[in-house]
């Protein structure tokens, strides 16, 4: 395998000025003083993109997706770092890009064949195929200035995949259309992808990317934040666009989420123990990152204070990140598990030998209590989290055992 793309250390800097006026006061300044301030749109990206690959880009508005997309195929130029792309490029960045407004859609095709490297003649072949595609009737020999946007989209995206790309970028684009042009182009890339082609596929839409891709890379303000296995990225992105913050792994983690690491959380003795009869000592979880049906292990260490406390239990709860919805609770008592009851130190395992929850982040409650639960000795809230990552098989918080029947024509 081969690489279409190669980008190493790429870098993209802009100078904002607070009023336009501030940009000639700088060019004419005789002392040069300095009135803009620096904003870096893209921050040291090295990336490789091997011949075949489909490819997810996510990201908020302004994280640098476009931007990056824009210098791999030559309209924006970089202010470091190399970019090489080898073989051509079919683009559909916004639209109307590459379009003369002037021209005809018939025009615009040649037009846009020509910048592809496309002898006149070659495109004649091409023509036809491309006007059948885009089925937009006889606006084809009207100034594209008279489309509207769905027009736009669909003679932008036929000529795309009709001029036999070795790379296709898109962006956005399909957005504009109909869903009968949405399945029309989805389609095409289907068969373009088997065909070789490499793709690097921009939405918001990121369910797209977890069904049509393989890798997704998630653009974090500027730098590389995630990349790897497709549905992976994309449920920690939408992770992170449901809670924020607290759901973002970690830049460059991309590949190494295959066994996330053990997480443990200590509380610290407390000097006054006055009506305290039991205490939780530490909780830990085997895995911060894992895959449906791995199994999953809550350790939790607890201290009897009292000479003995009768009827002690312990509880263990999970939550999601949120805590709008309650996966689910279990405790020692339920189970019919008798824990130890005099006064020490002592150490429960819970396991889940095959954990069924498809794809989220969540959060550990543990407790220990008396009374089949009533009376409250220790509650420890969001003690420990864990994502939950798959490549795509189902939707949904669970997986459940099915069939499917099928009787044929009705």
């Amino acid at each position: 395998m081969s690489a279409m793309i190669e980008i190493e250390h790429l870098q993209k800097r802009y100078y904002l000025y607070d009023k336009p006026i501030d940009r000639l006061k700088e060019v004419l300044h005789p002392k040069r003083k300095t009135y803009h301030r620096e904003f870096y749109a893209l921050k040291d990206i090295s990336l490789t993109v091997q011949s075949g690959e489909s490819i997810g880009i996510v990201g908020v508005n302004g994280s640098g997706k476009s931007t990056l997309l824009k210098i791999i195929t030559g309209v924006l130029n970089q202010t470091s770092g190399t970019v090489s792309v080898n073989g051509k490029v079919a683009a559909l960045l916004e639209l109307g890009a590459g379009f003369n407004p002037e021209y005809t859609g018939r025009e615009n095709i040649y037009l846009n064949g020509t910048m592809m490297g496309y002898t006149e003649a070659e495109m004649k072949q091409r023509v036809e195929p491309i006007i059948d595609f885009a089925d937009i009737g006889d606006f084809i020999d009207q100034p594209v200035k008279t489309y509207s946007s769905g027009m736009f989209a669909r003679l932008a995206f036929a000529v795309a995949i009709n001029v036999s790309p070795d790379i296709l970028i898109v962006d956005e684009a399909l957005s504009v259309g109909d869903t009968r042009f949405q399945v029309k182009c989805i389609d095409k890339m289907m068969e373009l992808k088997e065909n070789g082609t490499t793709i690097l596929f921009v939405t918001h839409a990121i369910e797209q990317i977890k069904r049509f891709c393989t890798r997704a890379i998630w653009i974090k303000d500027g730098v590389i934040f995630e990349d790897g296995e497709a549905s992976q990225v994309v449920d920690l992105y939408d992770n992170y666009m449901k809670y924020g913050k607290s759901a973002a792994v970690g830049q460059g983690s991309g590949n190494d989420k295959e066994s996330g690491s053990y997480v443990k959380q200590e509380f610290q003795d407390t000097a006054d123990r006055t009506g305290m009869l039991a205490a939780i000592r530490s909780v830990t979880v085997n895995k911060n990152m894992l895959h449906t049906f791995e199994d999953f292990t809550v350790s939790v260490e607890y201290e009897i204070l009292d000479a003995e406390v009768p009827g002690i239990l312990l509880g263990v709860a999970i939550y999601s990140l949120d805590r709008k919805n309650y996966i689910l609770g279990v405790n020692t008592h339920l189970d019919k598990v008798k824990l130890n009851e005099k006064k020490g130190l002592y150490r429960i395992e819970y396991k889940i030998p095959e954990l069924p929850l498809i794809t989220g982040d969540y959060t550990i409650d543990v407790g220990i209590f008396t009374n089949e639960g009533i009376v409250n000795l220790d509650y420890k809230m969001s003690v420990a989290r864990f994502t939950l990552s798959n490549t795509y098989f189902a939707e949904g918080l669970f997986y459940m055992e099915h069939e499917w029947r099928s009787s044929g024509e009705v």
